[in-house]
This record gives structure tokens, C-alpha cells and sequence, in this order.
């Protein structure tokens, strides 16, 4: 959060104090909100790999976005009823509770909170609107290496990736729900991505072997995910604002 504004003292202890309080552990492929219900609380990831999804009439699945330590689940609670999709753990995975009450009253006590907020939901729309160009308009090598990059962005944001790799333990069928493709034509992809040498993969970790090159692949512009509008610039430039 503190990407898109700068926290005082207070508002980074209260927020620790908030998400300390009560922590809850999900099992891989369990819901931490399910499509159609209501949380009192706010989710927010500490540790693991959740996604974004949509279950079809057919029973097809397409993951909408992925959720990497320090992304908020379920912000739109706030405005909605009940949730429109799902939110499920990929791997085990921690996140924080924060109840809606307690939000409600740290929003209203400062307006650093409710601005990082929105920048972060303006960046969750963004992501989306990436996944639509995706389907619509880029081929299956581009999108995958669309989502690598921005992935690597992600975690170089959030201090979790080292030399250019990151832990992604994601099944072949994640990364086709993903991607709208069929589990062997991710397989396909991946492999001509390895081949020419941009990425590799072992024991759940994405190694990017040449970030200059998968970005061309990529055809990656970073507008949409706001480094920008980062507080500390420099150290968000040593950690991702120079990938974008």
C-alpha cells in the first residue's frame, strides 16, 4: 500500500496492530471468500498465493488475477453485498482479518489510508484490464509472457523476489485458467518460453533469465500497475520501477 502514498508512523502501527490481531491459515484450493457471499472482515494476504476467480455454468474456471503477500482480497466488500467472485488459496496461504468496523474507522480517521486504497483498487482494474487485452487481442506467447513479467514487477515490489525469481507454485491447469488456454498449450508456451532462453522453472520458482528480452516479448508497459505514484521512488526503482 504504501506504493501508492506515504504512512505516518501512527497509521504504519496501527495498520501492523490491525492485521496482527487475527490471522487465519487456508489449504490449498480453499476459498478465503467464496463467490456470492459476505465477509465482515477485509482479507489480506501475508504469505502464500492466492487468485481471483469466476466458476462457469459448465464448470470451467478463468482466474481473473493473482494475489501475492500484501494484496487485499475482498477491499469492495465495503460496497458490495455479497462478493461477485471468488478467492481461493492456490498454496497454503496466510492472510490477515481485518474487520469491516475497523477499516471503516481507520478510513475515517485518516486520508492516507483511503488513497492507498484507492490507487490500489485503480491498479487492481488495471491488472484486469491487461487480462482482457490478453484474451482478446494478444497470442498465447505474449499473454504468458505478459503475466510472467508483470509478475516479476509484482514481487520486486514487495521485496519477495531475488536475481530475478520468484516462488509461483502454480499447476500448469492455474497458469491455462490463467491464461484461457488448455493445460497443454500452457505446457507448449512454457516450454517455447524456456527455449529461448527467457525463463526457467524448478521446485515452484520462476527464474527470469533475461528481463530485457521477456519484456519485449512481453510487449510490457507498466502505466497500469502506478510505480508512479510511488512516495519513495528510489527505492521503488531498485526494487521494480526499473523492470517497468
Amino acid at each position: 500500500m504504501e506504493q501508492f502514498t506515504a504512512f505516518s508512523d501512527m497509521e504504519k502501527r496501527r495498520l501492523d496492530d490491525l492485521v496482527s490481531r487475527n490471522q487465519i491459515d487456508h489449504a490449498p484450493k480453499e476459498d478465503i471468500i467464496g463467490d456470492g457471499e459476505h465477509s465482515a472482515n477485509c482479507h489480506v494476504v501475508l504469505s502464500g498465493l492466492a487468485c481471483r476467480y469466476k466458476i462457469l455454468p459448465d464448470g470451467r474456471r478463468q482466474i481473473m488475477a493473482f494475489l501475492i503477500p500484501g494484496d487485499l482480497c475482498d477491499a469492495e466488500i465495503f460496497v458490495l453485498k455479497v462478493m461477485d467472485h471468488g478467492v481461493s488459496a492456490i498454496v497454503p496461504t496466510r492472510t490477515a482479518l481485518v474487520s469491516g468496523e475497523d477499516m471503516k474507522g481507520l478510513l475515517r480517521e485518516t486520508s492516507s489510508l483511503g488513497e492507498a486504497l484507492w490507487w490500489g483498487t485503480m491498479t487492481d482494474l488495471g491488472v484486469l484490464r491487461e487480462r482482457i487485452i490478453d484474451h482478446g487481442r494478444r497470442t498465447a506467447y505474449v499473454r504468458t509472457a505478459h503475466l510472467l513479467y508483470e509478475l516479476l514487477v509484482r514481487y520486486r515490489m514487495v521485496e519477495l523476489a531475488k536475481d530475478n525469481r520468484f516462488g509461483f507454485p502454480i499447476t500448469q491447469t492455474d497458469l491455462a485458467d490463467a491464461t484461457g488456454l488448455t493445460p497443454v498449450h500452457a505446457n507448449r508456451t512454457l516450454k517455447r518460453l524456456k527455449a529461448d532462453g527467457l525463463v526457467d522453472f524448478s521446485g515452484g520458482v520462476v527464474a527470469v533469465l533475461d528481463a530485457p528480452r521477456l519484456k519485449e516479448a512481453a510487449q510490457f508497459s507498466g502505466e497500469y500497475l502506478h510505480l508512479d505514484r510511488a512516495h519513495d521512488r528510489q527505492a521503488v526503482g531498485q526494487r521494480a520501477g526499473d523492470l517497468v
